[in-house]
């Protein structure tokens, strides 16, 4: 899946991600990754969550209901913050870093 950007350029969502780790602010394609790797561990955490019930063993239920608290917590700080900030485009973060096009040939007419 390749998403069009408006200078022209193709910028793969993979590429999109990895931007958005190493770059300041979050881009889109970074918060939707992040939402998918939220919504996989809430099913992985619902079904430890059903086989320690079914097992009796409250430490268990104690522990798996700690981890459920904790993922919550942190997803709904980090989608208030994102709504306080903002999403960045991915065109600013890469001029952020120095990886635009444009910059870069720029640069080699000045070497030129």
């Amino acid at each position: 899946m390749e998403n069009k950007q408006s200078g022209g350029e193709d910028v793969s969502s993979a590429k999109a991600v990895l931007l958005g780790a190493l770059a300041p602010g979050v881009n889109g394609q970074t918060w939707n990754t992040l939402k998918f790797a939220f919504l996989m561990l809430g099913l992985c955490l619902a079904a430890m969550l059903g086989l320690a019930f079914f097992s009796s063993d409250f430490g268990l239920i104690f522990h798996v209901t700690l981890l459920v608290l904790i993922t919550g917590t942190l997803f709904i700080l980090l989608s208030r913050f994102l709504a306080e900030t903002g999403l960045v485009s991915v065109e600013h973060q890469m001029q952020e870093m120095g990886l635009s096009p444009k910059e870069s040939k720029m640069i080699n007419k000045k070497s030129s």
